[in-house]
């Protein structure tokens, strides 16, 4: 357990592309494998999906990011505020993946609420693992190493 110091946009921004990354990649193996077990697969929807999801929630990240970096600061962290950290986002996240894929399957229907409720329980495994890597990358660390070089 540590005490949780300020972190700067930039580390917020390497934050949020790294899992948007991983939770990109876990929504189009979602969403193939739930339209291809319901009869409708699809890799462009899944493609579609998924940037989609990318652009939308790269930003929902990075403010999500920023609020809790207004919570935590100066608070010790542990695997229980990484547990509310998590479920916050999942929240919002899982909400916003049945109305992405919705209007992009062109129905809420099933294939949409089923798309949703396996990546909650997908990517809150991940997130919570991703939250726990980045808490071990020493602050400053990125960026001193990205831009104190002397070329």
């Amino acid at each position: 357990m540590s005490i949780y110091k300020s972190e700067s946009h930039i580390r917020s921004l390497l934050k949020g592309i790294s899992w948007r990354i991983v939770a990109t990649t876990d929504t189009i193996l979602v969403v193939l494998l739930v339209t291809c077990l319901m009869g409708e697969c699809s890799i462009e929807s899944a493609i579609k999906i998924g940037s989609i999801e990318f652009l939308i929630k790269f930003l929902a990240y990075y403010f999500h990011e920023r609020i809790w970096q207004r919570l935590l600061i100066n608070n010790r962290v542990n695997k229980k505020s990484t547990l509310k950290k998590t479920i916050s986002w999942r929240v919002i996240a899982t909400a916003m993946t049945f109305l992405i894929s919705g209007s992009v399957l062109n129905a809420f229907d099933e294939i949409a609420l089923y798309i949703a409720l396996t990546e909650l329980f997908t990517k809150f495994a991940l997130y919570y693992l991703h939250e726990r890597m980045w808490l071990k990358l020493p602050l400053g660390k990125i960026r001193n190493y990205f831009f104190s070089k002397k070329t």
